[in-house]
């Protein structure tokens, strides 16, 4: 089995089991295992008593991500939004609120049990202008050109192949669209022992990309306007919790990871299509200006 494919079959062996179990009445407190997410440093804490109060409970605890997209970026009536590794559905169904009956929110996922759990979210929340695709974010099943904003919450560090998913998003983002995603992100060197943990792989730790990369990577698909934006940045004590029961050397490696990992917000545009080519100048992205919330 090749690495790319390795990696696939254990995220989709890891969130379809945790969807199962949330499906199945999992409480919060269930959820705080080492099978899952929800609990650890990066899961937690990300959306506040009025974004809680729009979605089912499911939704919140099938939420595995590094950060809250939907929050910091302004989502427009009547535009349509794009999440990519859509998990439970949560940042679909508040997306779907902010774009309004006008507007729609897919969401893509390839885990049959969460594209389920997501579905029964969506009808329980009585949310109609969702869609929930099955498919993996590294071959998009939409059209070119045809969404708003692309989002994600800590998915992208899941995949093996990081390039053909930031081609694909700008692929399908109108010319103007905005790309605004949550992610973890690494300063530095990261220890060898972190990046060959395919546990931390699934847990979206040892895929992360090195900030400058990440920005390179988005460039080279054609995005412009860059920004990464520090959420969070990490302690030895968080270090420990995310490595605990990973098979790495907590002791060993929790000093070294010292402020290294970040959960980040990601910002970059598409830019506006001109006679003569593209364009990354003051006047292409002006989109971005009105990204942030406030």
């Amino acid at each position: 089995m090749d690495d790319a494919k390795e990696v696939r079959e254990k995220v989709k062996e890891k969130y379809g089991g945790a969807a199962r179990a949330i499906a199945q009445g999992a409480s919060l407190a269930a959820c705080c295992n080492p099978g899952f997410r929800c609990c650890d440093p990066i899961s937690a804490s990300l959306y506040n008593i009025d974004e809680k109060g729009l979605v089912p409970e499911e939704a919140v605890l099938a939420s595995l991500g590094c950060g809250n997209p939907t929050a910091l970026i302004e989502l427009k009536a009547g535009e349509t939004v794009l999440d990519l590794g859509s998990g439970g559905g949560i940042d679909v169904l508040l997306s779907a609120h902010r774009v309004g009956p006008a507007g729609k929110a897919y969401g893509l996922d390839m885990t049959d049990d969460m594209l389920a759990l997501a579905r029964e979210n969506q009808r329980r929340a009585g949310v109609e202008n969702v869609e929930f695709l099955k498919g993996e974010i590294e071959d998009i099943p939409l059209a070119g050109d045809s969404v708003d904003v692309v989002i994600s919450n800590c998915v992208i560090n899941l995949s093996a192949d990081k390039d053909r998913v930031l081609r694909e998003a700008f692929r399908v983002l109108k010319p103007g669209g905005r790309f605004a995603v949550s992610d973890v992100v690494v300063r530095g060197q990261v220890p060898e022992q972190v990046r060959q943990s395919m546990l931390l792989w699934v847990g979206c730790v040892a895929g992360a990309l090195e900030e400058q990369d990440y920005r390179k990577r988005l460039e080279a698909a054609g995005f412009c306007c860059v920004e990464i934006e520090p959420t969070r940045v990490y302690d030895v004590e968080d270090a420990r919790q995310f490595l605990t029961g990973s098979g790495v050397d907590v002791d060993a490696v929790a000093e070294q990871t010292r402020g290294r990992f970040m959960s980040a917000f990601i910002r970059a545009t598409k830019p506006q299509a001109l006679a003569g080519g593209s364009c990354c100048g003051s006047g292409c992205c002006s989109a971005t200006s009105a990204m942030v919330k406030g």
